[in-house]
């Protein structure tokens, strides 16, 4: 036999040693091993580079983001100053006497005092802010908060003081407008801004006529950005103090209680629940726990909800009950022109006063409990969709529709009620081009029916000035907003998406889905408003212009209400065409 094949023979019946064999597979192993060890180190490095790039371009948007919110509030401010000198309307006298009332009385006599017309009649948080801030005013003029000694008390440091705690209070309204907006871009950001804090229509209502109404919505968009974040305990407990503060808030109630029970659902709903129900309860104790001990409950609801004050206030506010007292009104001058007999009441709904119940003539009476049940009827659709898919994408919309509700069907509606739902609007007017345009006709319409809180001449070029600049940044934003390549959603993909879209994660996607298309936003405002609320826009000259000749002319001698009848009706069929594009255009649902 040869040496080859004794070599192969041997080889055969004597293979490698089971050592030999075992250190080749776990040199493989440990080279299998490194170089998964590699990828997994190159993989990490990779994600924290990505991670790194996206904290600092995250870290950059909230310092631009700080930057502009930082300027325009700066810019708002300076407004607000040049404002303070301005006319004020009795609401200044009634917050002085408010500061008197909690400086001088004790807790159990601040809802029981009469010294004047001008009663306490917001819940207790609202109560102890004015608490607070008396004890400041004292210390810069005792006057303002002496009770009998400082009526109609109207120095210039009472002046200053109360026109400066308005401007101070509405920080907090900047710091919501960040919690809520810190996460858009910088351009939606930019609109968002602009559209609240120079808004024309707290400029009229805060800082000429003179309430406090930019630090509440401040509360309610803290509320809002708080749910939109998933953080329900914590939105829940803000709008229990927010209602605390400002009552006639709850009326978005059954939207927050349907939504808070159904986006629980899931592992530990039953804790969830619970700590939303001790949170609100504790917020509510503190409020009222207080007045529970000293049996005035009943005193202060019914300071709270003085309902003989009758359906409408003074300035019938644009709503639907607006249109239903003219036509009660005109009914009535048809059937006397047929000579069939008309309990009229003199000057009954138009006035100008805030007085009893006063009935119709010929339409049924309105009571309070129609009025609440119109209210919850006209909600229902967002209910129910709120109930089938609590989504915190579309929580704030839900809640903007639901105090439009209030607006049209609630009982002694004040026209400044409208900016509950036209500062909520703002925060995503910018996520469509149809959320722009119906944003735009709203606050055009709202900020409109405001001008007859100002009805000195001084003020009358300041009103029209800031409606116009107001309008036209924002339709110029708006415009290059929606024309920007990398920020336009093409409205009918979006609307057509919208519509199959339900989870939270579904809208989600909606959020960041980009598409590309020929229309962009130069002309889609116009396009999307319409012919008829164009039209409708450009009568507002027309209105404005028979309103100051009312003003001027002997008729107005012998009806002082006509001009704000005008108005009033003319922006209750606007207000209409708005809420009616809520429902139509599904903007809510």
């Amino acid at each position: 036999m040869s040496s080859l094949a004794i070599y192969t023979s041997k080889s055969k019946d004597n293979p490698l040693p089971k050592e030999n064999m075992t250190s080749t597979k776990k040199a493989r192993g440990r080279r299998g091993m490194e170089e998964a060890n590699g990828k997994e180190r190159a993989r990490e490095k990779k994600d924290k580079e990505e991670a790194d790039g996206k904290e600092r371009v995250r870290e950059k948007k909230d310092t631009d983001g700080w930057m502009e919110l930082a300027w325009i509030a700066g810019l708002a401010t300076c407004l607000k100053l040049l404002l303070l000198p301005s006319y004020h309307s009795t609401d200044f006298e009634v917050h002085r006497h408010w500061l008197a009332i909690t400086h001088t009385l004790p807790l159990h006599q601040w809802y029981v005092d009469h010294t004047t017309q001008w009663t306490l009649d917001y819940p207790p948080f609202f109560a102890w802010f004015e608490w607070i801030l008396s004890h400041v005013a004292a210390a810069i003029d005792p006057r303002i908060v002496d009770l009998t000694g400082g009526l109609n008390y109207e120095s210039d440091a009472c002046l200053l003081f109360q026109r400066v705690t308005v401007i101070l209070a509405d920080g907090l309204l900047c710091f919501a407008l960040w919690s809520y907006c810190s996460n858009l871009c910088l351009q939606k950001q930019r609109l968002v801004y602009v559209a609240v804090l120079l808004s024309p229509g707290l400029f009229i209502v805060d800082h000429i006529h003179f309430q406090y109404n930019g630090f509440l919505l401040g509360l309610l968009l803290l509320s809002l950005a708080a749910l939109r974040e998933g953080r329900d305990v914590l939105g829940a407990t803000l709008f229990a103090v927010l209602v605390c503060f400002k009552h006639l808030f709850a009326i978005a109630g059954p939207v927050y209680l349907v939504y808070l029970l159904r986006h629980s659902r899931g592992p530990g709903m039953l804790k969830r629940w619970l700590l939303i129900g001790i949170s609100v309860a504790a917020v509510l104790s503190l409020a009222f726990g207080p007045f529970i001990y000293y049996n005035q409950i009943p005193q202060l609801f019914k300071r709270l909800f003085p309902f003989g004050r009758g359906l409408c206030h003074a300035y019938w506010a644009p709503n639907i009950w607006a249109l239903y007292n003219t036509a009660d009104k005109l009914i009535g001058l048809v059937i006397r022109q047929f000579g069939f007999k008309v309990n009229m009441q003199k000057a009954g709904l138009t006035a100008g006063l805030v007085g009893d119940l006063t009935p119709y003539q010929v339409l049924p009476q309105i009571s309070p409990l129609i009025s609440m049940m119109l209210v919850l009827f006209s909600m229902a659709p967002c209910l129910l969709e709120v109930w089938k898919h609590p989504c915190q994408k579309k929580i704030v919309r839900c809640i903007t529709y639901a105090y439009a509700c209030g607006f049209m069907f609630g009982w002694h509606v004040h026209e400044k009620a409208s900016l509950h739902f036209v500062i909520p609007f703002s925060l995503f007017a910018v996520e469509t081009i149809r959320d722009a345009s119906n944003y735009i006709f709203l606050s055009i319409v709202s900020y409109y029916s405001l001008f007859p809180l100002l009805f000195n001449a001084p003020e009358y070029p300041i009103k029209v000035i800031l409606l116009l600049l107001h309008v036209s940044v924002l339709y110029i934003g708006f415009t290059n907003h929606f024309q920007d390549p990398v920020s336009v959603k093409l409205h009918n993909s979006r609307e057509k998406m919208r519509s199959k879209m339900n989870s939270e994660q579904d809208w989600g996607l909606y959020d960041n889905i980009q598409v590309s298309g020929n229309r962009t936003g130069k002309g889609l405002i116009e396009h999307e408003l319409g012919l008829y609320r164009l039209v409708y826009l450009f009568g507002f000259i027309g209105v404005e212009v028979c309103a100051q000749i009312l003003q001027y002319s002997e008729l107005y001698l012998r009806f002082p209400f006509l001009p704000l009848m005008l108005r009033s009706i003319y922006c209750a069929f606007g207000m209409i065409i708005g809420f009616g594009s809520l429902l139509s255009t599904r903007l809510v649902w």
